[in-house]
């Protein structure tokens, strides 16, 4: 599913980016990709390399104190039912459970590198490398759609925006993600038991000296040369467009995209927005301040506690910080293969012409066509749905309701595909079998449980 999800992303987003004329400029997919590449490097990459380095200190130390193992006893019904591939006295287990503990208590990128060492673990019990297992499955679909308590950035971008009450969707959060994680769980068991998601490896079966592929490659030669001849044509096409600024206009007018161009123009002012941020209220400082002294406190009390059991802690910590490097460099291809993909679609304006196509069909079932953009933005860009975010907060013209809504959506669904590229990534697993499809069966969920909750709540 992935590799057809990925190539129409692409090719949808230059086809449409010829169109509209944004192949160069600051506002073209070439620029957009190299950018996104270089940021899922130097921004992303890298920078959780050190965030891992700290992370996997304190996990070897939990490890080798025992901490992980009597957490893993206390939730083992819960964690059997879910992982019944995974022994119970599995690293894994230990690892997973202070994953989902790390996003329940909003720790934000935090709890990443937790993920990734569920995920190292987890492919140790793998039988089919490159091919993500059912334990796997589960556990990023439950990733994807964690239960989360207090939505940090959610209620800080809905106090900058001047929103009364901003901290009274923590309830429809809490709600939300119930419901998401819950839809999660089920599609996840669903579709593990369907043929076309089984769990197999990709070995080729030899036939007379030729695999099954080589017999596959001598069939595609007809199409292989009318692809050709549609890519050529194509190219044709958008180098008269590029060459003929007045020709080019025409197609637009002619096509009525214009709005389109303007919608880009005016999203782009909206992401180059600035937040002010005023005076911090009590109660969000009480907040901001639980959120902080969560992580040095796990620090302390895995280090008091693995010293008082003996432990080694300095020469422990180190041993785990050595693995923190090496996952960042696994997860860089992936990471900018599904980036750049994103940032062409993104870019070229295809985002922007699926929302528009999809209003017509969403006012039939009273789904509020303002909030479209961050429904469709936010399994694909954190950034991209903070600033759709943002447009709907500054909105005058829009009710408290469809902006706390909007917060709710935000803070009760997670970038699908971001967290499948880093996660997979660090274990190079290439088929993803139903994760992908399980994850977005919860951030539909999560959408509709927003706007539903919130309706009864605040409307």
């Amino acid at each position: 599913m992935l590799n057809y999800i990925w190539a129409s992303l692409i090719i949808i987003g230059i086809c449409v980016a010829g169109l509209l004329g944004r192949f160069g400029g600051e506002d073209g997919i070439i620029d957009g990709a190299f950018a996104m590449a270089r940021i899922g490097v130097m921004n992303i990459a890298l920078p959780l390399a050190a965030i891992m380095m700290i992370w996997l200190g304190v996990m070897r130390l939990a490890e080798k104190s025992g901490m992980i193992d009597l957490v893993a006893r206390a939730v083992r019904p819960v964690m059997k039912w879910l992982f019944p591939e995974v022994p119970a006295d599995h690293p894994a287990m230990g690892a997973m459970i202070m994953n989902m503990a790390a996003n329940v208590l909003g720790l934000g990128n935090s709890a990443t590198p937790l993920g990734l060492k569920a995920m190292q673990h987890l492919d140790e019990l793998n039988p089919h490398k490159g091919t993500a297992s059912n334990a796997m499955c589960t556990f990023l679909a439950i990733n994807t759609s964690s239960v989360t308590l207090i939505p940090v950035t959610a209620i800080a971008l809905l106090s900058s925006a001047g929103i009364p009450d901003p901290y009274q969707i923590m309830g429809t959060v809490i709600g939300a993600t119930l419901i998401s994680t819950m839809v999660a769980i089920i599609s996840v068991k669903v579709f593990e038991k369907m043929p076309v998601f089984r769990d197999q490896g990709e070995s080729d079966e030899v036939v007379g000296g030729e695999t099954k592929k080589d017999e596959v490659l001598k069939k595609i030669g007809p199409y292989g040369a009318v692809i050709l001849v549609a890519v050529l044509l194509a190219m044709g096409f958008f180098a008269c467009l590029a060459a003929m600024p007045d020709f080019h206009q025409a197609v637009i007018d002619k096509l009525h995209l214009q709005g389109i161009l303007d919608q880009l123009a005016a999203e782009k002012a909206t992401l180059e927005h600035e937040e002010v941020a005023g005076e911090m209220p009590g109660w969000r400082r009480w907040m901001f301040a639980f959120s902080l002294t969560a992580i040095p406190f796990i620090w302390l009390f895995f280090i008091v506690y693995a010293w008082v059991r003996g432990v080694k802690v300095y020469e422990e910590f180190v041993e785990g910080a050595k693995e923190g490097f090496g996952v960042a460099v696994r997860i860089m291809p992936f990471l900018v293969t599904m980036l750049v993909a994103l940032a062409i679609f993104r870019d070229s304006g295809a985002l922007l012409v699926l929302q528009n196509l999809m209003r017509p069909l969403l006012d039939l079932v009273s789904f509020p066509v303002e909030l479209v953009p961050m429904a469709l933005m936010r399994p694909l860009s954190g950034s991209g749905s903070q600033g759709v975010l943002v447009e709907i907060l500054t909105n005058e013209g829009l009710g408290d309701t469809l902006k706390y809504t909007a917060a709710t959506m935000f803070g009760s669904t997670e970038t699908t595909f971001y967290v499948l590229a880093v996660y997979f990534g660090s274990v190079g697993i290439r088929r993803t079998r139903h994760a992908l499809a399980a994850g977005l069966c919860a951030d539909v969920a999560g959408i509709i449980a927003a706007v539903v909750i919130c309706n009864f709540v605040f409307g």
